[in-house]
């Protein structure tokens, strides 16, 4: 309930930078403008999602006969969970790690590396699993596409306030010249600002995920083992990806694929993995 109460806070933060920025731009036509691109560009993310991040990691959804104990750790969960079963993938790729996408649970997909099911026993797996079906569940990718939508919406008019104070006419006496300044640092500021909140609503889903799927695995030790396990292979094991890739992405792992491999872990879209597993042990402790 917290979490879900602090997304709240966190998304209104978000449009209250836009209400911000946009009246201190002063155009109302550019706010219109800036909000449709950024819903249709977000949208059409947020609709292709599934094969678009499935394609960039080379996934390949596997049948039953196939993987079978895969498949019916995802159908078990899946019912426990109370959403279609969605389709299972493998990556070809030793870092373990897992994701789920999909625009909502009637068109959800669920992936793993080969490396997560080479290194996790199946209690550990189970936990991993029901984090990424508590996603579907929670419906965490519209969430994130929202949140992506107002943090472009503000990125675009920061980007014409700059552009606007610097050509646009701004300034030209005393009285004008500090508002040119005052743009220009808002202008700087405000993308910042929206980053950090983008960021700790990811962070947010995540401890969601985490207790969700703990009560529904009825397991948290077991997700606290996996976490552990897959925090330190990651460091060690990097993932398969371009850098743009990783770095786009890398919201959508159970634990930060970037891990360890350049400054961008300083602006991780995960919580600190000691504090979720410290949370999980606390879950087990009052079951």
């Amino acid at each position: 309930m917290f979490n879900s109460f602090k997304t709240a806070i966190l998304l209104t933060a978000l449009t209250a930078l836009i209400l911000l920025i946009g009246g201190s731009f002063g155009g109302q036509q550019g706010l219109i403008i800036a909000f449709i691109f950024a819903v249709v560009m977000n949208g059409s993310s947020y609709w292709f999602s599934d094969k678009i991040v499935l394609s960039l990691y080379r996934a390949r959804e596997v049948k039953y006969d196939e993987a079978p104990e895969l498949h019916g750790v995802v159908e078990g969960l899946s019912q426990q969970v109370g959403i279609p079963k969605p389709r299972v993938y493998v990556i070809p790729s030793q870092n373990p790690n897992a994701f789920a996408t999909g625009r909502n649970p009637d068109h959800a997909a669920v992936a793993v590396t080969e490396g997560i099911l080479r290194l996790l026993n199946k209690d550990e797996l189970q936990g991993v699993l029901a984090h990424e079906l508590a996603h579907v569940k929670n419906r965490d990718i519209l969430i994130g596409s929202i949140a992506a939508t107002l943090a472009g919406v503000i990125m675009m008019l920061a980007s014409m306030a700059r552009w606007a104070a610097l050509f646009g006419g701004y300034g030209r006496d005393d009285e004008g010249g500090g508002g040119v300044f005052g743009l220009i640092a808002m202008s700087i500021l405000a993308p910042i600002a929206a980053m950090l909140i983008q960021f700790a609503i990811s962070r947010s889903r995540e401890y969601l995920a985490d207790e969700t799927g703990a009560k529904v695995s009825k397991n948290p030790l077991g997700l606290a083992r996996a976490l552990e396990k897959l925090s330190l292979a990651a460091k060690k094991i990097p993932l398969e990806a371009s850098p743009a890739t990783s770095q786009a992405t890398a919201h959508m792992f159970i634990v930060n694929p970037l891990t360890g491999k350049s400054l961008m872990s300083l602006f991780s879209t995960h919580p600190p993995t000691e504090e979720r597993i410290k949370r999980l042990r606390a879950m087990s402790r009052f079951r």
